[in-house]
């Protein structure tokens, strides 16, 4: 890059994304990200990125030393290394906070900028990035819901393909609390009991921390926590803790459509018998899973969109999507037409959830155009095949 220092932000329409970019612009501070840069088919080669976070009530100090400890030989320890250390995390607070992945990452944004504008050193810092970051994520949170209230049909979460935070020894709390299910669940909470949820029962910080956090009394959070555990256990739906069990479930729902060769009566086999249908379009995208409930609509619905899909060149690939057993479906020319994540329980597929909303895709991939999609499929499936030229070269019928 010539030496120069370059600043990339992403979500630049939503959230605080403006306001990140001209301040980067103005520090020169090198910074990339990588959801809308993906998006746009830029590279973000020097990306900060990498490490690992801390947590765990009584290990998180220990982790975090293991994190911070990992250096360059030789020479002082920098500011950008020790953001880049801990970048995972807290990606992964505001996530979950947020629920949106250009959201979460502008927050992590502005929170490098606040940590590289200080004239001081933080004491610790893998105590003050986390608060700030939360502190941020709370602010856009509560402007997020009023947008939220606006939206047209159901919103989901943005689909995270990846997480990017991993700690061995604490895996369980992260990982049950990326689904989309409980994701939806965290909606019901206010921001602040939000935050404290995320950061005591997902991440192991102590109240202490916490308090710090979200500007609270211990007392006070401690409050928050009881509420937000209270809710979040008499709302969370039962699902298999089976991981190869659901995964193997997956394998066959998904492997069934990409052969092409499916009925109604083999889809249904592997489908609960009130089983839930339901798509996030935004009032942008088609909604073609727009809201179907019951073993044999949801079955006849997939088997009459699916094949003739894969026959005008899409592709089905298999992915988990927040944690669990799902799939990204591309076109032909690779480009993301929607995700679909599943809820397995009792060795069958629960709630199927669909994300077309192209404003929520653009992380994962290049957008295609769902609509055109939805009509050559709808065209191939009515018998009157398409023009050579829209499918590979070939009549499909």
């Amino acid at each position: 890059m010539d030496g120069h220092k370059v600043a990339l932000v992403t979500g630049a329409n939503k959230g605080i994304g403006r306001g990140v970019a001209g301040r980067l612009a103005a520090l020169g501070s090198t910074v990339l990200l990588g959801a809308r840069d993906r998006r746009r088919g830029e590279e973000a080669a020097a990306a900060l990125g990498g490490g690992r976070g801390a947590a765990g009530h009584a290990r998180r100090g220990r982790a975090h030393r293991r994190v911070l400890r990992r250096r360059r030989p030789g020479g002082p320890v920098t500011r950008a290394e020790e953001f880049e250390e801990l970048r995972p995390l807290l990606f992964s607070i505001a996530y979950r906070i947020l629920g949106s992945v250009v959201e979460a990452e502008d927050a992590v944004q502005e929170t490098w900028l606040r940590h590289d504008a200080s004239p001081t050193r933080q004491v610790s810092t893998q105590a003050f990035l986390p608060a700030v970051v939360t502190r941020i994520s709370i602010d856009v949170l509560r402007s997020a819901r009023v947008r939220r209230e606006e939206y047209v049909g159901p919103w989901f979460p943005e689909p995270l393909l990846t997480d990017p935070y991993q700690d061995p020894e604490r895996s369980a709390e992260p990982a049950d609390s990326l689904s989309v299910a409980a994701l939806l669940l965290l909606e019901r909470l206010s921001p602040l009991e939000r935050a404290v949820f995320v950061l005591r029962e997902v991440f192991g910080f102590g109240f202490p921390e916490v308090a710090t956090a979200v500007d609270r009394s211990e007392a006070a959070c401690r409050q928050l926590a009881v509420r937000a555990r209270r809710h979040v256990d008499d709302g969370l739906p039962r699902f298999d803790a089976d991981r190869r069990g659901r995964d193997e479930l997956a394998g066959r729902f998904f492997a069934a459509f990409r052969d092409g060769d499916v009925d109604v009566d083999g889809v249904r086999e592997l489908l609960a018998a009130d089983v839930h249908l339901v798509g996030d379009a935004g009032g942008r995208g088609p909604r073609w899973a727009a809201d179907f409930v019951g073993a044999e609509e949801v079955a006849r619905v997939l088997v009459a969109l699916v094949p003739p899909f894969a026959r005008i060149g899409g592709v089905v690939e298999p992915r988990r999507v927040n944690g669990e057993p799902g799939a990204v479906f591309r076109d032909r020319d690779g480009e993301v037409v929607d995700t679909r994540a599943l809820d397995v329980l009792d060795g069958r597929v629960r709630t199927i959830r669909t994300v077309v909303d192209p404003d929520e895709l653009g992380h994962v991939g290049p957008v295609a155009d769902a609509w055109a999609v939805l009509r050559e499929t709808t065209a191939v499936r009515r018998g009157r095949g398409c023009r050579p030229t829209r499918c590979g070269g070939r009549t499909a019928r």
